[in-house]
């Protein structure tokens, strides 16, 4: 599985790329969101990997060029920030908890890519993700924008 993600300024509009394959079968999908940002994106493209998986217990190779998702689960942050319920503000809990139930179904290998480099798979997702931030059918994140509005509102 090949990830990225984007946004159109941090916050903005923004959008996710992913590549999954297997043997001889590729497919590639992206969706654009109003209002998010780019680890956001970024964590949502693995998530709607592993979301399009259709088996269990599969070998999943996970090719980011995030540092900020890498190195959660590589170097055990997001184990610290599920420990502490993500304590001193750490953003982004919604997708972190989904992400983190989703990769109990799989065995994943976490590997990091320089992006916009040679890795013609990294630069598909990247395309894929601009191009979605770029686009005009975007869905609503609704965690973010959930957050932002309670930032402002206590009472939400």
């Amino acid at each position: 599985m090949y990830t990225d993600g984007s946004s159109r300024g941090n916050p903005g509009p923004g959008g996710y790329g992913t590549i999954l394959m297997s043997g001889s079968l590729y497919k590639e999908f992206s969706k654009g969101y109003r209002l998010t940002t780019n680890n956001r994106m970024e964590l949502m493209a693995v998530i709607a990997g592993l979301e399009a998986l259709k088996k269990e217990k599969m070998d999943v190779t996970i090719y980011s060029d995030s540092q900020y998702i890498v190195k959660a689960v590589k170097e055990g942050w997001l184990n610290n920030w599920i420990r502490t319920n993500f304590a001193k503000g750490k953003k982004n809990k919604d997708l972190w908890l989904h992400f983190y139930e989703l990769s109990k179904k799989h065995n994943l290998l976490f590997v990091w890519v320089k992006g916009h480099a040679e890795n013609k798979y990294n630069n598909r997702c990247d395309e894929l993700a601009t191009e979605a931030a770029d686009g005009s059918n975007f869905d609503v994140d609704e965690g973010y924008e959930q957050e932002q509005n309670s930032l402002f509102n206590p009472s939400l």
